[in-house]
């Protein structure tokens, strides 16, 4: 059996360093919780002593989650030049988190010693030596980043070395080399990884940085050149242009490496979490992240789909399942009968040997797309459409009579720039035999078509209001016409457990809203088992 890694996670400290994210205690406890249920081996958990948050949630980590699996870690410095490890009060803090394990972060390059710490080559192993023996004396595991180290090697290799042996020698389990600025590529990680484990009889980690687009492939490098321990960070994040992504690295590692980096149960946990966690950041995911992305798995192009019919495995580098994807099917202008069909069975429909009816709305796809529609964006309005096209026919749930909005603005008295706006929208619909009319305000036309068209539906169907408007984009079509331009209109729904996305075109805004709004009440009414009254 492949000898396991230990999988580091950063994403506390390291990836909390992302700008624009601002983690709160109760997040990092949450994310915290996350990472454990995933099974990665050590969740860094900040810098308690110097960070007033971090050492809260240290605190407030021991009384209110227990992990089941991971070990957690306390960053900080080794003492400063003037003083003893023991008596350094940031040191000290560093055993009152009660981690088990200390991750100290050490200069390793020669230059940063002199410029950085002020200080010379020798004071800095001291350093090193005297934090790292203490703390080992103290029952704690100690791991070392050495800082800088492989732009420290390029320039002074012998300087580099000596403070991972310093390391070593004090009692450090594990020394991590750190590709701080990010610069490196794969072939120079793996060469200066192999030296040093070599030359410092180490055993030796990784950390790297994204700012080349390398820090996968540079992990993997320096695993395929002997490191034993991986950091990095869930959906890679951090300063910059962020860490190395341990949704990448680890099911490359499992599944084309052969390393058991986490059990198949927990890597079937991944995409999950790895979501999860976005939704505690407030960083939306992104689609085409690998492994983990709503659309790593999804296939558009009709060529492909008459491929996946026969065998999925045909474009698919895996399963999916194995790191808890799932396989899509994207309908569009380049979609094919294959595409349909897969699609509709994605849906639930069995669509095998239905020529006629796949030709028909292949063909409205394609020429609704080539008018401006998206259904790969929109996966609501294209089951909307394909069940216009089957026995029973799309549900109607209520029929439009006639709507209106209208727009005022009241400019701001005296000098003030500030004005007033308002919005008014009336519907006149149609459910069964009842003619229903209402109006309803909102901060502009289309928020109050949705009042106005809750308010006309609500005593007919209750259920609208479990449902929740929670995106709306726009996007113009064709630019040069200017104020003619065509739009499209993207709305996201959701009813608390499922989102859906509908879609709507047309020259005027409003009505490409109107459209998309019709079919995202519709559509929920139909998810929910509603039946047309």
């Amino acid at each position: 059996m492949a000898e396991q890694l230990h999988v580091y996670d950063t994403t506390l400290r390291d990836g909390a360093q992302q700008e624009g994210m601002n983690l709160s205690v109760a997040d990092k406890l949450q994310i915290a919780a996350l990472l454990d249920r995933l099974g990665v081996d050590f969740i860094e958990g900040g810098w308690p002593g110097a960070v007033p948050k971090d050492t809260e949630f240290f605190n407030r980590l021991a009384k209110e989650v227990t992990f089941q699996h991971a070990t957690l870690a306390a960053f900080g410095a080794t003492r400063r030049a003037d003083a003893r490890a023991s008596a350094d009060p940031q040191v000290r803090a560093l055993l009152d988190s009660a981690a088990p394990v200390i991750t100290l972060v050490a200069k390793s390059d020669i230059r940063h010693v002199e410029r950085a710490l002020k200080t010379t080559g020798p004071q800095n192993l001291a350093m090193i030596e005297d934090t790292v023996s203490f703390l080992v004396g103290e029952g704690r595991r100690v791991f070392l980043d050495a800082e800088h180290f492989f732009d420290g090697y390029r320039f002074d290799p012998a300087y580099a070395l000596s403070c991972v042996k310093a390391a070593t020698q004090a009692g450090a389990e594990v020394v991590v080399l750190c590709d701080t600025n990010g610069g490196m590529l794969p072939e120079s990680i793996g060469k200066i990884v192999a030296e040093t484990g070599t030359a410092a009889s180490a055993t030796v980690g990784i950390h790297c940085h994204n700012d080349t687009g390398c820090a996968v492939a540079n992990s993997l490098a320096a695993v395929a050149a002997g490191a034993k321990h991986v950091q990095g960070t869930i959906n890679g994040y951090g300063e910059r242009t962020g860490n190395a992504d341990l949704t990448a690295i680890i099911p490359n590692l499992v599944l084309k490496l052969g390393r058991p980096a986490l059990s198949a149960a927990q890597l079937a946990d991944l995409t999950g979490v790895a979501h999860a966690i976005s939704e505690v950041t407030n960083i939306a995911p992104f689609a085409r992240q690998p492994y983990v992305g709503t659309s790593a798995f999804a296939h558009k192009a009709g060529l492909h789909a008459s491929a996946i019919r026969v065998d999925p495995d045909l474009y698919q580098q895996i399963d999916p399942v194995q790191v808890g994807n799932d396989m899509r099917m994207l309908v569009s202008e380049m979609a094919g009968r294959a595409s349909v069909e897969l699609k509709g069975k994605e849906l639930g429909f069995d669509l095998r040997g239905q020529d006629a009816l796949l030709a028909r709305v292949t063909d409205k796809v394609k020429s609704l797309e080539a008018a401006g529609y998206t259904f790969d964006a929109a996966d609501a309005s294209f089951e909307l459409l394909l069940r216009s096209e089957l026995p029973g026919g799309r549900p109607q749930y209520f029929s439009v009579e006639s709507w209106r909005t209208i727009s005022e603005t009241i400019p701001g008295g005296g000098s003030s720039p500030e004005a007033t706006s308002a919005a008014e929208a009336t519907v006149k619909l149609w459910a069964g035999s009842d003619r229903l009319v209402a109006t309803g305000e909102g901060n502009g036309p289309v928020n109050a078509l949705d009042a106005a068209l809750r308010l006309a539906l609500g005593g007919v169907y209750p259920e609208l209001s479990q449902i929740d408007l929670v995106d709306y984009k726009v996007r113009i079509l064709d630019s040069a016409r200017g104020t003619d331009a065509v739009t499209r209109v993207i709305i996201e729904s959701t009813d608390g457990s499922a989102v859906w996305r509908t879609v709507g075109v047309g020259t005027n805004i409003i009505e490409a809203s109107w459209e998309a709004l019709t079919d995202a009440f519709t559509y929920g009414l139909l998810t929910s088992g509603v039946e047309p009254r």
